[in-house]
């Protein structure tokens, strides 16, 4: 049976994940308190577009720094845990406060050699696209692309790829077929309280994927290898000019507003729909 296996937000931009069992979608349809804080450069002004939050916050695009970093996030008292993973002192900051923002800004500023702030937005918050919503992907695709590299484990997949939301009882790649001409959609849950998600775009994906999510060190000839292996398993099912290309992986999907403000729940049926 398709059901959602798990629910991970990123509360802050680039940093760990945590898993959840249920999760709000916000008012911009996305899952509330993902991507709610970034490490941001100093000089800029208050951030409102989705333009503006890609270019000046900060994740592993800009920097392989966070990767020398284990962190833990309290969701309920937005404290922030940070471990270096060369040794060094664990400190905990409260992001609720002034204070501790600062504090934690100038610690992230000397990890990664140039000043940044934290700072925190509304939703749709940091999120790359604003205007869609939670990103998707198959627990079977996890598994499929662990198995085309050998220093990949599926968990390691899991944080290479960075998804909101995990399907299992779907075969590979099931996420690509709510993109294109004519796409189904698909609902998590039942009756009124059901959360129906659409598709907005297949992922196109950035140098992050490449990188051991433990070490920062990229894997050799990564995307050529993703695409080639990308290319030969394309399901044929998809709608491949719905795909720019195929170093994309994970669906971005929009939750309609009839479905904003319903909560998301690990473990919930998952079901197809025109």
């Amino acid at each position: 049976m398709a059901k959602i296996e798990r629910i991970r937000r990123y509360p802050i931009k680039g940093l760990d994940g945590i898993d959840v069992d249920a999760a709000e979608i916000s008012a911009a349809g996305t899952v509330a308190g993902d991507r709610e804080y970034a490490l941001c450069d100093p000089d800029a002004d208050r951030i409102e577009t989705g333009d503006d939050m890609q270019t000046l916050a900060y994740n592993g695009k800009q920097t392989d720094r966070i990767h020398d970093v284990r962190t833990t996030f309290d969701p309920e008292t937005h404290v922030l845990t940070v471990e270096p993973k060369a040794g060094g002192e664990r400190r905990r900051f409260d992001l609720t406060t002034e204070s501790g923002r600062t504090d934690a800004s100038t610690w992230f500023s000397d990890l990664i050699g140039d000043d940044v702030t934290l700072r925190r937005h509304e939703p749709p918050a940091f999120v790359d696209r604003p205007e869609a919503g939670p990103s998707v992907i198959s627990t079977a695709t996890l598994e499929t692309v662990a198995g085309w590299f050998d220093e990949m484990t599926v968990e390691g997949a899991r944080r290479r790829l960075r998804a909101n939301v995990e399907v299992s009882g779907v075969p590979a790649f099931w996420e690509d077929c709510f993109v294109g001409a004519d796409a189904p959609a698909f609902v998590a849950g039942s009756g009124d309280g059901a959360v129906r998600f659409e598709g907005a775009e297949p992922c196109a994906r950035c140098v992050v994927p490449s990188r051991d999510p433990e070490t920062g060190d990229p894997l050799p000839e990564f995307r050529e290898r993703f695409i080639e292996r990308r290319e030969a398993t394309f399901p044929e099912w998809a709608d491949c000019d719905a795909f720019d290309h195929y170093y994309t992986l994970m669906l971005i999907s929009r939750v309609p507003e009839a479905s904003r403000g319903r909560t998301l729940r690990a473990g919930e049926s998952v079901t197809v729909r025109d």
